[in-house]
């Protein structure tokens, strides 16, 4: 519960039992109050771009429509990307990671099955699959709520009536493998699938009533019969038995395809469960999926090798491209038009690609957790930093550009200088770094203890920099020379835990920050001297409003709330809207100030994990936020 003071003007809310105290301005001294009616927001969020495809951990999810759209997914969005008309379309309706894809034959209807999500009050969300129009982007089914333990990891669609059933394999203990009657919602058959993991299911392209699964050490082969499935194991017998199947496809004639962890493709005589024909070393270390094309042939995709292989019918290599190291390995690999493919990675990039050697970026996005994010106010510029930083110019493109650093260590926290000059960077190793936003060159290098450096933040007048680190100190610099010259003038000491957010005054004096264990402490600039006088401070107005825990922006912590469960903030420019990010995968939007306890807001889905940071762009016209294990980055018009 929140509490007002109105005798010595501040308001109390408690985070895990600790009190949090916050001071209200002398002009709302004698109107404000606790009961106060907050309206919502004038403005919507629309999901307009998502940068990133989830091929680290996921395969078979990425297919080529007729509309002349690929689809893929990345956190709880499948994205339906025209990459020539450079416009994505999203469905939105699961509510946490999707993990997995199929196409009907119709080439319109999709399938997509999802994880356990988590509710804000702690309930389950149960995994299910859904089956959705292309088109229209409306829900036609929900399939297995209650049935699916943990995850649904594999879907497919039958091939040979129609398209009338959907398998389905979840991640329970037992891997179940079920067929459903997806139009009815009616589940036909369920069975112990393996006790290792499954990595593919797809129904036979001439046979209703088979269905192929791989995965660790095996091939099944399951005939269905009424409702009971029969399972006949592939035979390896004198052939090399692979730790894992990676994938498995059909050739023309209906003979089974599969790659697997040793770099060997093993065929399958259609019917049989005995190995007809092998093509050793294929690749070098594991395929993890191959793609038979209209005209017959196949490609391979290579692990280890990173080389996607032509094979003509009996399966002799035709040709070989390999995808650049920044890609990482093959995942998943789909036809584009006549003589194209994508090309999925397991660093979350798309490749759009030719023989013998074209390979063009369309999708490439972080391969880990994102955690902090900048704008800059003269360009239409973000940058999330990484391992070595990367940007991208808005209105969108499909690609984050990789911005070289000569670091190695990893990126954690950026901010632009208030010229747009140049751009600090602070990393997980306590080194921060100055970079010029034209030549990309590295401009100045400094270290401030050994930990994370979790913000680093210029003065509205770009003559402080203030770098904010997990070993609970706020060291500013004196900067000098548009931005290439550090001195430091003071160290905040103070907090009792990392510092987590930054605000600068607008006259540039002081600094407001917050801390893991929910600290509200303010400072002089020059000095780094720490303000204990809240007459000093009280009415400041504040260039920015970061910190999650501030008189201003307090409303946007909901019931109940344990300290953790809000990670950023944001306010826009022009003063009117507070964006924060989440612990459940949602962006809120709030009017601004947000100064009543649990204001109302406008809540958006699309992430799957930790929401990470939102900021708006120097315009107000977007809001982009950041994932944390999803690693995706999505861009919202501010409509």
């Amino acid at each position: 519960e929140c509490t007002f003071n109105a005798e010595d003007s501040y308001v109390r809310m408690f985070l895990r039992g600790r009190p949090v105290t916050m001071h209200v301005p002398d002009q709302q001294k004698g109107t404000y109050s606790l009961d106060q009616k907050v309206a919502l927001p004038d403005h919507k969020l629309k999901l307009q771009w998502v940068y990133g495809y989830r091929g680290r951990d996921c395969r078979s999810n990425l297919y080529l429509l007729p509309t002349g759209e690929i689809v893929y997914f990345n956190a709880s969005v499948v994205v339906l990307y025209n990459t020539e008309e450079q416009q994505q379309r999203h469905y939105l309706g699961h509510n946490d990671d999707v993990k997995c894809l199929s196409v009907h034959p119709d080439m319109v209807t999709i399938a997509t099955g999802q994880v356990a999500g988590n509710s804000k009050d702690g309930k389950l969300l149960a995994p299910h699959v859904r089956v959705w129009d292309s088109v229209s982007l409306n829900t036609l089914h929900v399939l297995g709520t209650g049935v699916f333990d943990r995850a649904v990891t594999c879907v497919a669609f039958s091939k040979s009536n129609g398209g009338t059933f959907l398998c389905a394999v979840d991640d329970a203990n037992d891997h179940i493998l079920s067929v459903w009657n997806w139009q009815k919602e009616k589940q036909l058959a369920e069975v112990k699938c393996s006790n290792d993991s499954v990595l593919a299911a797809v129904f036979h392209p001439m046979d209703t009533n088979l269905i192929v699964t791989c995965g660790k050490s095996h091939i099944n082969f399951w005939t269905m019969e009424g409702n009971t499935l029969t399972k006949r194991q592939g035979l390896f017998e004198k052939h090399e038995k692979p730790k894992y199947v990676l994938c498995v496809a059909f050739a023309e004639n209906g003979d089974a395809i599969t790659g697997d962890s040793s770099g060997n493709l093993y065929i399958w005589a259609k019917g049989g469960t005995r190995i007809s024909q092998v093509v050793s070393a294929a690749h070098e270390g594991g395929i993890f999926s191959v793609c038979v094309l209209k005209d017959g042939t196949m490609v391979s995709g290579g692990g280890k090798d990173r080389k996607v292989v032509l094979w003509d019918h009996d399966y002799r290599k035709k040709a070989t491209m390999e995808v650049g190291e920044s890609f990482g390995p093959v995942r998943a690999l789909a036809e584009g038009k006549p003589g194209e493919l994508f090309v999925g990675t397991t660093k979350n990039a798309i490749i759009r690609a030719a023989f013998p050697d074209t390979l063009t970026p369309i999708v490439q996005v972080h391969a880990d957790n994102i955690h902090r994010l900048t704008t800059n106010k003269y360009f239409n510029f973000m940058v999330t930093p990484m391992s070595c930083g990367v940007w991208t110019s808005i209105p969108p493109w499909s690609s984050l550009l990789p911005l070289p650093v000569q670091s190695q260590d990893p990126g954690r926290s950026a901010g632009f200088h208030p010229s747009g000059a140049v751009l600090a960077v602070g990393t997980m190793t306590g080194k921060w770094l100055v970079l010029d936003t034209d030549t990309r060159d590295l401009v100045s290098m400094h270290t401030d203890g050994n930990e994370i450096i979790s913000n680093v933040k210029y003065s509205p007048d770009g003559n402080f920099l203030a770098v904010a680190s997990h070993d609970n100190f706020v060291y500013i610099y004196a900067v000098t020379e548009n931005g290439r010259k550090y001195s430091r003038v003071g160290k905040c000491t103070g907090h009792s835990s990392f510092v987590t957010h930054v605000d600068w005054s607008k006259n540039s004096q002081y600094l407001v920050t917050n801390s893991g264990d929910y600290e509200i402490l303010f400072w002089e600039a020059s000095s780094g001297k720490h303000v204990t006088n809240m007459d000093t401070v009280r009415n400041l107005e504040w260039a920015t409003s970061t910190c999650t825990l501030s008189f201003n922006t307090f409303g946007i912590w909901p019931d109940g709330a344990d300290g953790t469960d809000i990670n950023a903030a944001c306010r826009s420019h022009d003063g009117s809207l507070l964006s924060s990010a989440d612990d459940f995968g949602k962006v809120h939007l709030f009017s601004f100030p947000c100064s009543q306890p649990r204001a109302p807001s406008q809540e958006y889905g699309g992430h799957s994990s930790h929401v990470t940071n939102v900021a708006f762009l120097h315009d107000d016209s977007h809001l982009i936020s950041t994932g944390g294990k999803d690693t995706s980055i999505l861009q919202w018009v501010v409509a």
